[in-house]
């Protein structure tokens, strides 16, 4: 598209801003309305539509770049068009796709059987390494393809793919269990406000019989939930009024002791989601800034010789998947069995704990990559125009690559299982929505940050943000992220010491509503 340094940042956060935060509307219509499985085939179908005609810009004469076969110095407006409707298109099948493909997966463990309940802690650190393994080929296999063929030709592979992939997840539907979409999880919610609202004058009970809950034989929820003394004034909408039957109550008058403590919950996890954003800007400059710096270095194998194998600027990205594996499978094989030794916890550390360490690796990445960058100027000013950083190998950039991927290794593998398992359980594929969402907030927190500073050093004499990198000051930005980082981790962690857990009834045994395959293997059967 031939766009400047900052125009192409902000472009590319838009995008993957939409594309993390289009989940809580899938997320929503899938717990709601439409059930996980259905949406995650409406949503490859569309996520299809997007890749062809992504694929038709490159190929159909009339929505080709340009008219000829040369260079283009600026690209046809019907070309951008389409591109752009194609990559949106892709961002709605994604916002049905991720949140509820991942929590229909989890779905397929029962949380009442103790060792399904236990592979469960493992599985989102294996689904992880299976997204970060298809990360690896796409910037090795399909961005060679890019950069040796054309990128038209990688499009209709990745149609394949998703193709075939679609076709393997119908083929196995009698296999699933499935839970049945329960209508709006908003509506519970705005019962419980309304509800305590109105209740807002009556004396706290010292009692608890004088707050309402369903009877555990007459309940129609999985698990029933424990009264924490958080946010206290909530439990005010489950108190039973004197002479009042409790049965003949409107919702939006009385609300069960398990609908206030999910709505506590919904309540407890915005600081939480807020103090991620920061962690969410360091990743955002891996697709972006840090891409971009490896397109000014030497990327050959071998020599210089230009004859010689030449790395694509994006496969140095594998090093960021390559990382996450590796610190998911020392953190799963290693970490949680000893962990679980000293602490007599089955899960070792608590996924908030899990979070914070994480969020460590992102301080150092901006520190690391505020170092390279400082060397890789000097280079520059040291070298004739003609060589540039050119002299300096690309691998370079690599430790910041590994350690940001360690760090998603903890926090976003982290943050998937905190929002899953800490939502109430209607609402699981909106919690993976909402992890993808920090994503997509951070995105265009970044976006809005570039700006600022932009604007900020621009007045100041000469910004920080130039027409490309050699002209610009990207280590006193890392620099600044490290220190926002910093300041960001020592407030998380004073809130995480403060969070309450769900807070389940040990002792529930309630019919949970999955209908596919039970703890033996049948199918067609309800499990208890």
């Amino acid at each position: 598209m031939h766009e400047d340094l900052k125009t192409a940042a902000k472009n590319v956060n838009y995008w993957s801003g939409v594309t993390t935060l289009m989940p809580l509307f899938g997320g929503f219509f899938a717990d709601a309305y439409l059930g996980r499985y259905f949406t995650v085939v409406l949503s490859c179908i569309v996520y299809l539509m997007g890749l062809v005609l992504l694929s038709m810009s490159w190929f159909l004469p009339v929505l080709k770049p340009c008219d000829t076969s040369t260079t283009c110095s600026e690209p046809r407006k019907v070309h951008e068009v389409f591109f752009f409707l194609a990559i949106y298109l892709i961002s709605v099948g994604t916002g049905g796709h991720k949140p509820s493909l991942e929590s229909f997966g989890a779905d397929q463990f029962d949380d009442n059987h103790a060792g399904e309940r236990r592979q469960k802690l493992s599985f989102f650190n294996w689904w992880n390494c299976g997204l970060c393994s298809g990360l690896i080929l796409g910037v090795t296999l399909i961005v060679y393809v890019q950069e040796h063929v054309n990128w038209g030709a990688a499009d209709i592979i990745l149609t394949g793919v998703m193709a075939l992939s679609l076709l393997i997840f119908v083929m196995g539907r009698t296999f699933y269990r499935y839970r049945a979409p329960s209508g709006s999880p908003l509506t519970p919610m705005l019962h419980v406000l309304v509800a305590a609202f109105s209740k807002r004058n009556l004396p706290y009970p010292s009692n608890p019989s004088q707050f309402y809950e369903v009877p555990k034989s007459q309940s129609t929820r999985p698990r029933l939930l424990s009264q924490t003394n958080k946010l206290k004034f909530l439990d005010k909408a489950a108190i039973v009024e004197a002479g009042d039957s409790a049965e003949k109550q409107s919702p939006w008058r009385l609300s069960t002791v398990t609908k206030v403590e999910e709505m506590k919950l919904i309540i407890n996890m915005i600081p939480i989601w807020v103090f991620t954003l920061p962690f969410g800007m360091c990743v955002a400059q891996t697709s972006t800034f840090f891409i971009k710096q490896a397109t000014t270095l030497n990327r050959n194998i071998g020599s210089t010789n230009n004859n010689n194998f030449q790395i694509p600027p994006a496969t140095i990205y594998a090093l960021s998947a390559l990382g996450m594996i590796i610190s998911v499978a020392i953190y799963d094989k290693i970490l949680v069995p000893l962990s679980r030794k000293l602490t007599h916890t089955e899960r070792g550390i608590t996924i908030l704990q899990r979070i914070g360490f994480g969020m460590l690796f992102s301080v150092a990445t901006m520190v690391i990559a505020a170092l390279v960058e400082n060397k890789r100027l000097r280079v520059v000013h040291s070298n004739p125009k003609e060589v540039g950083s050119l002299s300096m190998s690309v691998f370079w950039l690599a430790p910041q690559f590994l350690v940001i991927g360690f760090g998603d290794g903890f926090t976003l593998v982290g943050l998937q299982e905190y929002f899953y398992d800490q939502v109430p359980d209607s609402m699981r594929s909106l919690g993976i929505a909402l992890y993808l969402s920090v994503i997509g907030a951070a995105n265009f927190l970044s976006s809005v940050v570039i700006s600022i500073v932009d604007g900020v050093t621009e007045k100041g004499g000469k910004s920080w943000f130039g027409k490309d990198l050699n002209s610009s000051r990207l280590d006193r930005f890392y620099w600044l992220l490290a220190g926002i980082t910093t300041v960001n981790l020592c407030v998380f962690v004073f809130v995480a010491r403060r969070y309450s857990y769900k807070n389940v009834q040990k002792d529930a045994l309630v019919a949970d509503c999955y209908e596919g395959k039970s703890d033996d293997g049948d199918k067609g059967t309800t499990i208890v």
